[in-house]
């Protein structure tokens, strides 16, 4: 009888259990990829498929973001570029196409200038300054054999169409296999364009009076930095160094694989540009050699970035923004009416202490516009995992959160992102080993890729200051971390099945004090 007795209550339980799990299944489905997946504050085109930004330029009020598109799928194939446009870099308005494939092949990454001075004679200057855009031309001939030309276009009405220079290629090849992504920028002490060029394991520059004639100067990189994958998307610009009356020039180079963490990534070299020949700063060469820690972002999904042409802020310091995807799952990842987004926009800034160069990266101004409903705390004991705030108070998935840590203690600090499915999200500071760290293993749907979340993303501390302070953006499916002042940078994307409602810290093994925390909802869908 008591046999039976506890058949039934199993039976009862079972049924209850299928019950909640359908039930929990079909909020889960309920929720429609645009509502749970489509960024609230990052841009994405409408549909279809995205990588690199390309172009980018600021004028006359408008930043200008031309990006790698496939205008026909939601994985790669042959690439446009997508366009499109916005008054502060953070709201964003897509535009037609700006530069379609043409008998020389299709387009690929590379950059625009404003022309100012008509340098080039494409402008009608009583009507307007030239847009002049200079990209690579990849024509793919089967078999392995492709071939790679830079080529140019020119725009008259503030980069809203584009022509193509009759004269096409500007630079021709036929040797180098990779040879991509032109970046072009104004040298100003010299009076003339000079542009970076990827050519497989190296970067070439070059000179010109008219953006159509252009000579070969120097060549840097071989056995420098990264060298596990393909060298791409270059970009060159001076800085100030924070603090001082001293500039120095910075290259960037992203490369694909052999990032920090797996894949796609950007590392820099930071030097002096004579006109014709980047050298690397002895100090900055020294510390490279003896360990490449050089990354603009450690996290796996910030790649290919670049800087506005025509645009810097006040104190000098560079606008830009990346592909926040990497190449070892880009083509998988769980969205179906489009692919891949841009990190938020950053500023740029070069800082130099006992420890050496590091470029610092922090969300751009801009987004400060939109701060609307706070939460904020302070001295907070925090003793194993203690809730902060939940979504009833601040919605997660569209928000900054800032945080400062006085004491820090010989422990892990972990904050977690949580939802009701279950999924979580693991990111902090482990004063253990000096590194920080992102575990997106159970944050949401990860089959779609082995190496999505195969691992943990690491990143070293770098800074010498004693507090630990941090800038969290939140987005339906990323999250950007800026510490010590952005100069340990990790961008990653997930897929919860669930909006994540909860946000929590806690400590191994030791309490401690966090000195205060602010969390502000960001207002702009």
């Amino acid at each position: 009888m008591k046999h039976l007795q506890f058949e039934k209550q199993a039976l009862v339980m079972l049924i209850l259990l299928v019950f909640i799990g359908c039930k929990k299944n079909t909020e889960i489905k309920s929720i429609s990829e645009e509502d749970l997946y489509r960024p609230n504050f990052h841009f994405t085109p409408k549909s279809n498929w995205m990588n690199d930004p390309n172009g980018m330029f600021y004028y006359n009020g408008y930043y200008h973001l031309y990006f790698q598109y496939h205008p026909e799928s939601n994985v790669w194939g042959p690439m446009h570029w997508g366009h499109a446009i916005s008054t502060d870099m953070i709201t964003w308005t897509e535009q037609p196409i700006a530069i379609y494939p043409d008998e020389h092949g299709t387009i690929f990454s590379g950059s625009a200038v404003v022309d100012i001075s008509n340098s080039s004679g494409l402008g009608e200057v009583e009507k307007s300054i030239p847009i002049v855009a200079m990209y690579t031309n990849h024509k793919d001939f089967g078999n392995g054999k492709v071939k790679q030309i830079q080529s140019i276009a020119y725009s008259n009405d503030e980069g809203e169409t584009f022509a193509k220079y009759e004269n096409n290629p500007v630079i021709d090849n036929t040797k180098i296999k990779d040879f991509r992504d032109p970046k072009v920028t104004w040298d100003e002490e010299r009076n003339k364009w000079v542009m970076v060029l990827a050519a497989g394991d190296k970067i070439m520059f070059y000179e010109s009076k008219d953006l159509k004639d252009w000579n070969l100067l120097s060549e840097f990189g071989k056995e420098v930095g990264a060298h596990g994958g393909v060298w791409e998307c270059p970009d060159l610009f001076k800085l100030p160094i924070v603090g001082t009356e001293e500039s120095k020039w910075v290259l960037l180079v992203s490369i694909n694989p052999d990032g920090p963490n797996g894949g796609s990534a950007t590392q820099y070299f930071v030097g002096d540009f004579d006109g014709k020949t980047f050298t690397m700063d002895k100090e900055f060469e020294d510390s490279l050699n003896k360990e490449h820690n050089y990354w603009l972002d450690f996290g796996r999904d910030n790649y290919a970035g670049v800087t506005w042409s025509n645009a810097r802020t006040k104190d000098g310091g560079k606008l830009m923004l990346g592909w926040m995807s990497n190449w070892d799952y880009a083509q998988e990842v769980p969205t179906e009416a489009w692919r891949s987004s841009m990190t938020v926009a950053r500023k740029i800034q070069l800082q130099k202490n006992e420890k050496g160069y590091r470029l610092l990266s922090n969300p751009v101004q801009e987004l400060s516009k939109y701060r609307g409903k706070k939460f904020k705390n302070e001295n907070i004991a925090i003793k194993e995992e203690t809730k902060i705030i939940g979504s009833e108070a601040i919605d997660l998935a569209s928000s900054e959160i800032k945080f400062n840590i006085s004491k820090l203690e010989e422990t892990v600090y972990t904050f977690k992102l949580s939802n009701k499915a279950g999924d979580k999200l693991l990111f902090g500071y482990d004063n253990l080993t000096k590194t920080f760290f992102i575990n997106r293993k159970n944050s949401g749907n990860v089959k779609f890729s082995q190496k999505f979340a195969n691992k943990v993303s690491v990143a070293p501390r770098t800074s010498i200051n004693k507090n630990l302070t941090g800038t969290i953006l939140l987005d339906k499916t990323s999250i950007e971390l800026f510490y010590d002042n952005g100069e340990t940078v990790m961008t990653e994307i997930f897929f919860p099945n669930m909006p994540f409602d909860k946000l929590s810290i806690q400590s191994k093994n030791n309490e401690f004090i966090l000195d205060n925390i602010e969390i502000n909802n960001l207002n702009i869908n």
